[in-house]
């Protein structure tokens, strides 16, 4: 079985053509995939973010995307527009506008041959609610906020203090989350845009998360006390991203995504 290694700001991913929708993997198997010391070895580093396995449903895009320890996801930013580039870039699926369903629904992605690619990625919403995260002796209160999979986001004076984002940090109340929650920290940077950190549930402290970046724009919007519609860039360590949320708080994710090169994956199974 060969697959393909790709990204979007460094948010990494092995990708996998199943248009026939006839592979399934094991858990067990996509966390030794995506291992960081012993999993594949691809252009840029060892291991990845998550698998998104390629199938056609219906006769629409379906991303079956898996998270690092090979639990399933509802929706992955970055991942669904560097599926987008693969099917476009193999043609596979003409440039343009075209959808791609996921657990989390259905998404409408703008491709063009080369540049950034926009996804539709459906509502953002505050959960009403208090939520709290405590890192060492320092504790904040922030946002709940649902973007078709769950998000506590919260607003630091440096992102250091989130510390070591490996392990899932403690955020509360617990059963608010019962499958896990991604976890965002944003500092306000002097020239209106945000920087931030997150922990992705099931893959650790990534480079970026495209979900997250559209919790943490409307987060930003709400601490700000602006209304909607609303624009922020916002800067996650693997690079660039702009999420515009409409007057319905519908958001759209713009952003790079890059396909590198072919791995085999069949010596990791």
């Amino acid at each position: 079985m060969r697959g393909t290694y790709g990204h979007g700001t460094h948010n990494d991913f092995i990708l996998i053509e199943d248009v026939a929708d006839a592979i399934e993997l094991a858990p067990a198997q996509i966390a030794r995939l995506c291992d960081r010391e012993s999993g594949v070895i691809s252009a840029e580093r060892r291991g990845a973010d998550g698998i998104i396995i390629i199938k056609k449903r219906d006769g629409k895009w379906f991303m079956d995307y898996r998270n690092s320890d090979g639990s399933l996801a509802e929706m992955c930013g970055n991942g669904i527009r560097v599926m987008a580039r693969y099917i476009v870039e193999r043609e596979l699926q003409g440039e343009g506008i075209f959808p791609i369903n996921t657990r989390a629904g259905m998404r409408y992605l703008a491709v063009p041959r080369d540049g950034d690619i926009s996804v539709n990625m459906g509502k953002v919403e505050e959960i009403y609610g208090e939520v709290q995260v405590a890192v060492g002796d320092k504790s904040w209160t922030g946002f709940n906020i649902n973007v078709g999979n769950p998000h506590a986001v919260f607003f630091v004076d440096d992102l250091s203090e989130a510390g070591d984002l490996k392990s899932a940090p403690a955020v509360e109340p617990a059963d608010e989350y019962p499958d896990g929650v991604n976890v965002e920290f944003v500092k306000v940077l002097e020239n209106g845009e945000l920087a931030m950190r997150v922990h992705e549930r099931g893959s650790g402290e990534t480079q970026s998360c495209g979900t997250g970046t559209c919790a943490v724009a409307l987060a930003a919007t709400l601490a700000a006390k602006k209304s909607l519609p609303a624009r922020w860039v916002i800067n996650p360590p693997g690079g660039r991203l702009v999420v515009e949320i409409d007057g319905h708080s519908n958001a759209t994710l713009i952003g790079p995504a890059v396909i590198l090169n072919e791995v085999e994956l069949d010596e990791y199974l």
